[in-house]
C-alpha cells in the first residue's frame, strides 16, 4: 500500500482521550490469570485531554515521528528502531507496512503524566492507518491490536486498560478474562451517554455527565513518571509469591469502588479509593512523590479519596468525593501545587467520544 500517495490527497487525523484509573495492574495477564477466580477488574474514566495523531506524506523510504515532549525522529523504513523512546510508534507504522509517512502526535495532557498517553497515541495511530486503508474502525479490535503491538516491543508486561479507555471513552469497569482467541474482557459501562461507541447501560443506572464531573479532580504533580520501574517491582514480587493477599484485596476494593460510583455514593468511593492507595503505598512507598503525598493527605482531610494515576511514581493524582468536598479540595490542592514548578490542576472533563477520525 502506498501511503504517501493516499496522504498526498488528504491527511488523516484520529484522536482519542486519556484516562484516570483505579485497580490498574490487574489488567496485566501476569495478575489476572492466576487471580481469575476472583473476577479481577479495573475502573477508569476517559478524560477530554485528547491525543491527536496526524498522518502526512513524507519522503519515500523513510518514516518520521514528531511528538511534543520528544525530539523528532526520522529513520529509513527498514531500520526504524523499536527500542527508541518512540519505538512503539515506529512499531505501529511497521505493522501497517507504512513508508513515506510523517506521524505527528499532539497531546493536550502533560508529557509522561501517567495518564496513558503513549498507549492512547498507539490507539489513535492504529485508527488513523485503518482509516487511510478504508477499514472499519471498531473500538475493541483497535484497542487490542494497539495493546499487542505495545506488548511486543515494551520489554515489560503490558495491560489493556489504557487502550480500552482511549478506544471507548466514558466511565467503565473492565473485567479481565481469557477468551478462546486470547486476552478478552467484559465491559460494564457505568454512565449513560449518547456516545456512538457506548451501548445503553440499563434501567438500573441514571448517573449523569454533570454529576460525575463535579465529583472528580485531577492534578499534575510536575514530575514525569517512570511506570516501568514500579510496575516491574509489582510484577517481580507477585511472581515470587509476595503480596498476593494485597492484590486480592485490591480486586475486592475495585469491585466495590465501581459499584459505589454507579450508585453515586461518593463518600464510600472516596474511602475505598484511599484504602486502595494505602495498599499500594505499603508495597511501593515511592508510588507517591513528595507532592503526591501532600495531595493525598490533603484529600483525606477533606473527606475525599485520592490516588495516583497509572503506576504512579510522579505524574498525576486524581480525587473523588462529594461535590462540596471536591470544591473545597480544589482550593487546597491549588495552594499545594502553586509551590511546585510545572505542577497544576488540570482543566478536564469526562470524554465519552472514544476514537474520533477526521
Amino acid at each position: 500500500m502506498n501511503f504517501r500517495q493516499i496522504l498526498e490527497k488528504q491527511e488523516i487525523k484520529a484522536s482519542v482521550p486519556c484516562r484516570v484509573d483505579l485497580g490498574g495492574t490487574l489488567d496485566i495477564s501476569t495478575f489476572f490469570l492466576p487471580l481469575n477466580h476472583l473476577n479481577p477488574s479495573t475502573f477508569n474514566i476517559a478524560l477530554d485531554m485528547r491525543t491527536t495523531v496526524t498522518l502526512t506524506p513524507w519522503r519515500d523510504g523513510y518514516i518520521k515521528i514528531s511528538s511534543k515532549g520528544f525530539e523528532s525522529a526520522e529513520f529509513e523504513t527498514e531500520k526504524a528502531p523499536f527500542n527508541h523512546p518512540m519505538g512503539l510508534m515506529f512499531a505501529v507504522v511497521k505493522f501497517f507496512n507504512g513508508d513515506g509517512v510523517h506521524v505527528k502526535i499532539e497531546s493536550s495532557s502533560p508529557p509522561r503524566s501517567s495518564l496513558g498517553g503513549s498507549s492512547s497515541a498507539a490507539v489513535a495511530m492504529v485508527a488513523a492507518f485503518k482509516s487511510a486503508l478504508g477499514e472499519n474502525i471498531e473500538p475493541s479490535s483497535t484497542a487490542i491490536l494497539a495493546h499487542y503491538i505495545e506488548s511486543s516491543v515494551a520489554g515489560v508486561p503490558c495491560g489493556l486498560q489504557d487502550q480500552l479507555a482511549a478506544a471507548y471513552g466514558g466511565v467503565n469497569c473492565w473485567y479481565w478474562k481469557m477468551g478462546n482467541g486470547g486476552v478478552s474482557f467484559t465491559r460494564e459501562n457505568l454512565i449513560i451517554s449518547s456516545s456512538p461507541f457506548i451501548a445503553p447501560v440499563g434501567d438500573d443506572s441514571d448517573i449523569s455527565f454533570d454529576d460525575i464531573n463535579s465529583n472528580i479532580l485531577v492534578a499534575y504533580c510536575g514530575i514525569p513518571h517512570v511506570s516501568s520501574d514500579i510496575n516491574g517491582r509489582w510484577v517481580k514480587n507477585f511472581l515470587a509469591g509476595e503480596n498476593r493477599d494485597k492484590w486480592r484485596e485490591i480486586i475486592k476494593l475495585t469491585h466495590n469502588f465501581s459499584n459505589a460510583v454507579k450508585s453515586r455514593d461518593f463518600n464510600l468511593a472516596a474511602s475505598l479509593m484511599n484504602q486502595e492507595t494505602l495498599i499500594r503505598l505499603s508495597m511501593t512507598p515511592d508510588v507517591l512523590d513528595k507532592t503526591g503525598n501532600l495531595l493525598f493527605e490533603c484529600a483525606k482531610k477533606n473527606n475525599c479519596g485520592a490516588r495516583f494515576t497509572g503506576a504512579g511514581g510522579g505524574g498525576c493524582l486524581w480525587a473523588i468525593g462529594e461535590k462540596t468536598a471536591i470544591k473545597n479540595l480544589k482550593v487546597d490542592w491549588k495552594n499545594i501545587l502553586d509551590k511546585e514548578p510545572e505542577a497544576r490542576l488540570l482543566d478536564t472533563m469526562i470524554d465519552f467520544k472514544g476514537i474520533v477520525v477526521n
